[in-house]
Formats: C-alpha cells, structure tokens, sequence
C-alpha cells in the first residue's frame, strides 16, 4: 500500500509517498519551508501544496510537532500556538479533499520508522527514539508497541527546558563545538536512563547524519545507535501510522 508521507518540522514540511510494506519512498521528497507563524491555516495550506506537488488522491499520514489525541493537536512546541485544539485531521481534509488521513506526533511518527525498517528493528524492550531537530522529540516503544506522546523534550535539566539547552537548534544557534554540544546531549540521555531505564537510544533528525562527530562522546550507559533512516525517517513513519490506523478501525469493526 502507498501511502503519501508528510512530515511538519520546525523549519520544513516536506513529503513523498511511500510504499508501506519496504519504507522506501516511491519518488524524491518535496519540502517546502516551513511558514513563519505556523498557524494551522498556513501550515495546511502548505501540505496542501506538498499534495497537489504529488497529484496525489490517496491515504495521507502527517507527522506534527505536538502532541496529538484522536486527531486533536494538544501541545504546539514549535508551531503556532493557534494549533492546541486544532482538529488536524478536520482542518487537513478541507484542504486537500482527502478524507483517508492519519496524524500523530512528529517523534513518534520517525520512531514507528525506524522499529519497522531502521535501528530499533525487532528489539524488544524498552527502546526510546530521540529526534534531536529545532526542538528534541521523543518516540517511546516498549517490545515494539509505541506509548504515544511521551514529549520527553520537555523535561527540566537545572530549571530549563531540555530542548532550549540540548536541541541540534541550540549547537547550531549558539556555535558550540561538537564536544561541547555532546556533553549536553550525553547529560540528557543520562536523564533519561535514569527515569526509564531503556534497552537502546536511536538518535535521529538531521544531526544523525553526522554521528561520528558525536556518539563517541557519549557516556550514557544505555546503547545508542543512529537512525538508519535520517532524515527521511519522519516521512516514512507518517505513512505507517496511516496502515496502523486501517487496520486498528478493521479490527474494532470485526470486533463490533
């Protein structure tokens, strides 16, 4: 099943289809940057655009930076805040004419990615998927089964907000060397190792592209690996939560 992927960042919102049993994506990504604000109009006007690029007419599956409960978008880090309360799958139909659309958080979304096809295939137990991007997104899976919005970006490290000290935004931002930018990322997983105890950390985002420049520096005790999907990992994701959510409706309606 193809299924087009779109992936809303803080800085781009770019999609392709996918083909959902291999992860590979079945033409070149189209991104368009993302607009400034990020209000829910100019966003899904965006994606609107993404799917007339693709003349597309099929299933859709949006990954967005929030929080999102039955397509209801709950927190709005790096978007507009006009989108908390924002029907995402309501507004996202109206735009596009398409009515077969699946939304979820951005991490989560790159995270279904890489358990399916990437670093996280068939492990079990506890493993945390951590997008390191304009903010820091968290995917959360336990023996393969995602617990969604986990937003573990947002837990306070000496009275700040983990992504406003330990995002790839912030290295970049403020210039800090490699080794500099690692020892934040190393006392952030560190955190977490101690709140959750988790058998592996996938570090994705863009910033996986360069992982030799800093996974050597880390001293977590907890096994941390690559994305081996980068930057397209989000994408890819976006679509499976589409054939998730088909086949979650297929399995309450044989039940019902």
């Amino acid at each position: 099943m193809n299924v087009l992927g779109i992936d809303i960042g803080g800085s781009g919102i770019k999609g392709a289809p996918v083909d959902t049993k291999t992860g590979e994506l079945c033409a070149e990504r189209h991104r368009i940057e993302t607009p400034q604000p990020a209000t829910p109009r100019a966003v899904v006007d965006t994606v609107a655009k993404i799917v007339e690029h693709f003349e597309w007419k099929g299933a859709i599956g949006v990954g967005i930076p929030a929080a999102v409960q039955e397509g209801v978008v709950r927190t709005a880090a790096n978007i507009d805040k006009g989108w908390i309360g924002t029907d995402a799958i309501e507004a996202l139909s109206k735009a596009t004419g398409i009515d077969k659309i699946a939304v979820l958080n951005d991490a989560d979304a790159a995270g279904y990615a890489e358990m399916h096809f990437g670093a996280g295939r068939k492990k079990s137990g506890v493993v945390i998927i951590v997008t390191l991007g304009t903010g820091i997104g968290t995917g959360f899976f336990v023996n393969g089964h995602l617990v969604p919005n986990t937003e573990l970006g947002h837990i306070e490290i000496d009275g700040m907000d983990a992504e406003t000290w330990a995002a790839d935004s912030v290295r970049k931002r403020k210039q800090l060397s490699w080794k500099k930018w690692a020892k934040r990322v190393d006392t952030y997983l560190n955190y977490l190792q101690r709140y959750f105890w988790p058998d592996l950390f996938v570090i994705g985002g863009g910033v996986s592209k360069k992982s030799d420049k800093f996974l050597p520096r880390l001293t977590v005790p907890t096994p941390v690996v690559a994305a081996e999907l980068l930057n397209e990992a989000g994408i890819v994701g976006a679509a499976l939560a589409y054939t998730h959510q088909a086949a979650r409706s297929k399995q309450t309606l044989s039940l019902g």
